[in-house]
């Protein structure tokens, strides 16, 4: 009720909606009375999820956009102003994956990954100030992986990433006293993020990784999203067996060193 009550009337923006958590989130957040804008790659797979959304009797809005090119982000900026549209809710969740050893990895796919992860999500929220500084309250969830907490093997860039965004939303939450951020940091969920990740030349890596498979129900990673911004949390770790890590790096960091390299990357 007290999720229900919150997003009922709000307008909401979600990145990378189109499928996978984003898309969890965006139904979930509609079906608990939110309006949603739904970004990301792909008309077609946007145009679906707005009609799912629209199924809950909220407003739907769809619009291509790709975090890696700032003149869309500028049309994404433009195009909420020529339509009055000024989320209450906004949620970074667009990303890319690696599977790739860091020396072996192009540098071209680091650029990649900090330009889609994290560059991209900064620049945005930078087009979206003036919005954000007239607001009376603004709430921001930022889809960062249990992989932004500790690095893992394979996953270089996507680790660097993932955990420049603590350092620039938690000091974007401490200067603003109108803007709140929920980190949502999930283990590992069933989408198909293993299948866009890329190789060490930058070549779609184009597998379902068992661990992926087998991960968390994605509607349940989204319900659980969902909740925790609207209650304010400041991080939530949603997952299964696999969140354990992120205590042991944390109270055994010692344990930590000895399991990360025997735990299966893929």
């Amino acid at each position: 009720m007290r999720t229900k009550k919150f997003y009922t009337g709000k307008t909401a923006l979600v990145t990378g909606a189109g499928s996978g958590i984003g898309e969890a989130i965006s139904c979930n957040m509609a079906k608990n009375g939110a309006n949603v804008i739904v970004t990301g790659l792909g008309m077609d797979q946007l145009e679906r999820v707005c009609e799912k959304c629209r199924s809950y009797g909220v407003k739907a809005w769809p619009f291509e956009f790709n975090l890696e090119k700032r003149e869309t982000i500028d049309d994404l900026v433009s195009f909420l102003e020529k339509e009055n549209l000024k989320p209450e809710v906004i949620i970074f969740n667009a990303g890319i994956s690696q599977r790739a050893l860091a020396l072996d990895t192009d540098f071209s796919v680091d650029l990649k990954l900090m330009n889609i992860n994290y560059f991209g999500s900064v620049y945005m929220t930078k087009k979206l100030a003036p919005m954000l500084k007239a607001a009376k309250c603004t709430h921001i969830g930022v889809n960062t992986s249990i992989s932004g907490l500790f690095g893992f093997p394979l996953r270089s860039a996507y680790c660097a990433s993932k955990r420049a965004l603590f350092g620039f939303f938690e000091s974007l939450d401490l200067e603003n006293d109108n803007i709140k951020v929920t980190f949502i940091i999930p283990g590992r969920v069933n989408t198909q993020i293993s299948k866009s990740a890329v190789l060490a030349d930058g070549k779609p890596y184009a597998k379902m990784d068992p661990g992926q498979a087998n991960g968390m129900d994605v509607d349940l990673c989204g319900k659980a999203a969902v909740r925790a911004v609207a209650k304010g949390k400041h991080r939530k770790l949603i997952g299964r067996i696999e969140l354990l890590m992120c205590y042991i790096y944390k109270y055994t960091p010692w344990l930590y060193w000895k399991l990360a390299k025997k735990i299966s990357a893929t």
